[in-house]
């Protein structure tokens, strides 16, 4: 199974698994973030990118996984990629660097998909 497929298949089971809780607060926060991501004066590209940026810097690497796939479905290039990796690193420091391993190895495997 590829990694894509099984992130997906878990992120999707455990989302299901947490919304059929019903829990105010955490519905209502998914949907706040689900919002924020919407175009608006930033368009989505934009935004996933910034989102990207933030996830390598908090170093969450099931978000940066979703965002590197948010920005593959926004059309988003290997060079604009790199130059987001690079602000990332720049803003976060060499921490980041275990994680832009393994983002460049998702993003690879996601271009590889096409």
């Amino acid at each position: 199974m590829s990694s894509i497929k099984e992130f997906n298949d878990y992120r999707s089971r455990m989302n299901d698994r947490i919304i059929a809780q019903d829990n105010k607060v955490i519905k209502r926060f998914w949907s706040l973030d689900n919002q924020t991501y919407q175009a608006e004066a930033l368009d989505v590209k934009t935004k996933e990118m910034l989102g990207l940026v933030a996830s390598m810097v908090l170093r969450c690497d099931d978000c940066i996984k979703y965002h590197l796939q948010r920005c593959h479905e926004e059309g988003i290039t290997t060079e604009e990629i790199f130059e987001v990796l690079s602000v990332a690193i720049i803003v976060g420091g060499s921490i980041c660097i275990p994680h832009t391993r393994r983002a460049v190895e998702f993003w690879d495997e996601l271009s590889n998909n096409q």
